[in-house]
This record gives C-alpha cells, structure tokens and sequence, in this order.
C-alpha cells in the first residue's frame, strides 16, 4: 500500500509532503508524489529514508482531476495526504475547493493536514 502527496507551492505543501513521508515510512511503504508546483520539487526536499517517485501534473489537467486521475492509475495507494488552509466562507463558494472536491471523491482515505501556526 502506497502513500499520495498532493504537493503544492505553500507551506500547506511542505507539511503534506513531511506528512506524508512520515506515514510512508511508518507503514514501510512507497511514496508517490504528485507535484502541482509549477517547478519540479529539489531533490533536498523530497525524503530520503523511502522510496519515491515524483509525478508532474499533465498540461491543461485540473489539480483536482490529476490527483484523482493518479489515485486511478496507482491502485496500490492506500492512503491520500494533503495539505489544507483556512479560508473563508465566501473564498469557499466563489473559488470552489480542490481539498474538499478530494475529501469526498477519493476513494481511498485522505489525512488533511494544515501548516503549524
């Protein structure tokens, strides 16, 4: 069983990728990242006590759909880690929510987690 990162250019990101990286080796498995930044990850920021794999988000994809889509691709993750900020009621309905659009489409569980602070 394998762990998803969503990564982001944000400190939500960085702590989903920590996150993740920590359940991986926990449960003594693979680490499959996706990368939404607009650059590739520096290999210093990716762990190296598990195996990774980085995935680049396809041209012209949505964030939400390209997470999605891998969860179909990869059916050995188990596990979905993605990172979450707060916002307001209004930035919920005007920009929508990847987070929440990811919580109730997975079909696998997801661990939200949020920057310290």
């Amino acid at each position: 069983m394998a762990v998803l990162v969503a990564v982001t250019d944000s400190e939500e990101g960085s702590t989903a990728l920590r996150t993740a990286a920590a359940e991986a080796a926990l449960r003594r498995t693979d680490l499959l990242v996706a990368n939404l930044r607009l650059d590739p990850i520096p290999a210093d920021d990716l762990p190296q006590h598990v195996d990774v794999q980085v995935v680049e988000r396809r041209p012209g994809v949505e964030v939400a759909d390209h997470v999605l889509d891998l969860l179909d691709e990869h059916p050995e993750v188990g596990l979905l880690v993605i990172g979450m900020k707060r916002r307001s009621p209004v930035g919920k309905l005007v920009l929508g929510s990847i987070a929440q659009r990811l919580l109730l489409n997975a079909e696998v569980p997801v661990l939200a987690v949020k920057a310290a602070g």
